[in-house]
């Protein structure tokens, strides 16, 4: 098995336990302030210090950690549920004018980067999680058109399809039947890729107040509140910080690690 898919595994089932855990239990209540224990330093009593409210940290990253992982997880599968069947159907009818239409469709949604969809968004209805989730989502289909249409190509071409489509089967069986299932590792490894832009997306987005909005913990919110506090109390901005970086990189990893682990190409050059 890959290093990086165990690293990977490791950091991101730490960061999904910590998640799972803050919907039955965290150390104190997000909710409380306290303003007589603000910014307080790590210690037995808060792990990771407290915030500028006197929340306890280790409270705010965990619950960080379930809004992150929520909206990057529905982004995706925003992205994989409309962006795979319209490349399966792009590829099935390649050269048509349908296919131009989805490409180019795609082409106009790549023109606008998802931070700019989310100020759109944002403008007619308010900032939320909500929006952001619908934000990072349409931006996450093309690429998951793109890559499908490029991997289905490939296997139209291919023996096994071209006696599927004599045995009578219609092309979209054929994409659901023959070809889905063979590009499928593909979908996957790049989901965990857009999942670790989504938790980045969705920071960004909380940063500068389009995303979710309190009393929802947000590692990007934690950021945006601690960045006139950095000089008096580093671990205001380290302890969100090192917790997207962590993040990100877990999923790198293990996205990398799956890709050695799922392609047999790779895994037969590398031995």
């Amino acid at each position: 098995m890959p290093r990086s898919l165990l690293i990977g595994g490791f950091l991101s089932l730490l960061f999904l336990g910590g998640a799972a855990l803050s919907l039955f239990w965290t150390p104190y209540d997000i909710e409380v302030l306290s303003i007589s224990s603000r910014l307080q330093t790590p210690s037995a009593m808060h792990w990771l210090g407290t915030d500028q409210l006197g929340r306890d940290m280790l409270s705010m990253v965990m619950m960080g950690t379930r809004t992150s992982i929520a909206v990057a997880l529905l982004a995706v599968g925003i992205g994989m549920g409309l962006g795979v069947p319209l490349g399966l159907l792009a590829a099935a009818r390649r050269g048509s004018l349908l296919d131009e239409v989805i490409m180019r469709g795609n082409d106009l949604i790549f023109a606008f980067p998802s931070l700019v969809i989310a100020i759109l968004i944002t403008a007619v209805f308010g900032a939320g999680a909500m929006n952001a989730i619908i934000a990072i989502g349409i931006f996450n289909v093309p690429v998951f058109a793109r890559l499908t249409r490029g991997s289905a190509l490939s296997f139209w071409s291919r023996d096994f399809i071209l006696a599927a489509r004599v045995s009578g089967k219609s092309a979209s069986r054929i994409s659901v039947e023959h070809i889905l299932p063979n590009i499928a590792n593909l979908m996957i490894v790049q989901g965990t890729i857009q999942f670790s832009l989504g938790i980045l997306a969705e920071a960004a987005l909380s940063y500068i107040g389009l995303g979710a909005q309190p009393p929802i913990a947000s590692w990007g919110r934690m950021l945006a509140d601690a960045q006139t506090l950095a000089s008096i109390a580093p671990h205001v901005a380290l302890v969100p910080g090192m917790a997207i970086v962590l993040m990100v990189l877990g999923l790198n990893l293990m996205g990398d690690g799956l890709r050695d682990l799922l392609d047999p190409r790779i895994r037969v050059t590398r031995t």
